[in-house]
Parts: C-alpha cells; sequence; structure tokens
C-alpha cells in the first residue's frame, strides 16, 4: 500500500462516553494512519456509509453501552450489502469475554478490551491490512 492506512473510528448507538475513542483516534494518528472520527451516537448506517465515502481501510467500533453484538452485528450485515466487505472491522469497549466468540463469528476481526495497548491495536491493524492486501 502506498498510502497510510485509512481508519474510520465510530461509536455506534446511544453511548454518549468517547474517551476511550478519542484516545485511539490520537494513538492510530501518531502511528501514522489517517484517522476519521465519526462523533457520537452514530446508527450502524452512518458509520457504513461514512466508511465508504471515505474510502477507508478499517472500521474502529468503540461500545460501552452493552449493546455492542447487536450494533457491531449490524455494521457487518450494512458492510456485506454494501459489497464493502474488505473494510476490516475491529471492535473494542466494555465488552464480556463471553460475547467475544460472536462476535469473531459475525467478521469483527478483533476484539480489544480494556487495557490493551495502543501499540497492539495499531500493530493489529497494519497486520490485517497486510494480509487483506496479499490476498487481494
Amino acid at each position: 500500500m502506498n498510502r497510510p492506512i485509512r481508519v474510520l473510528v465510530a461509536k455506534p448507538g446511544l453511548d454518549g462516553h468517547d474517551r476511550g475513542a478519542l484516545i485511539i483516534a490520537q494513538a492510530l494518528r501518531d502511528e501514522g494512519m489517517e484517522v476519521i472520527y465519526t462523533g457520537l451516537r452514530q446508527s450502524p448506517a452512518q458509520i457504513v456509509a461514512t466508511a465508504i465515502q471515505e474510502d477507508v481501510d478499517v472500521i474502529g467500533l468503540s461500545c460501552l453501552s452493552g449493546a455492542h453484538n447487536e450494533l457491531f452485528a449490524e455494521v457487518m450485515s450494512l458492510l456485506k450489502e454494501e459489497d464493502a466487505e474488505d473494510i476490516v472491522v475491529v471492535g473494542g469497549g466494555v465488552i464480556p469475554q463471553s460475547d467475544i466468540a460472536g462476535l469473531l463469528e459475525k467478521g469483527i476481526a478483533r476484539i480489544f478490551t480494556p487495557g490493551t495497548s495502543t501499540k497492539d491495536t495499531a500493530d493489529f491493524i497494519r497486520e490485517a491490512i497486510k494480509r487483506r492486501e496479499a490476498s487481494s
């Protein structure tokens, strides 16, 4: 890839807490990625539309409200409808360990829980994009 990785950081649903999303957005910028932040209270449809419009490589979903199972699944469903499944989707927030396997089965590439280093997040994104590029 001859350009920086483009990441959309999004807060789906009614969750009004964005400190973690803002920290991740800044950390990914510091790692050389282009980051677009959607702001609070975005619908899955708004997130997918923005991701397509901005031609992003990655969507980072942040959820603290407990609605991650429904909201993340809806984003994945809409990406499929829009034939945009090449966009890597990662998630984070306060997500119980018992929910992670189900989210991965729905196509989320990785779930980052509290305490994950921002460097680990950036490294995972780089590797996921390398794998995507190698397979296309």
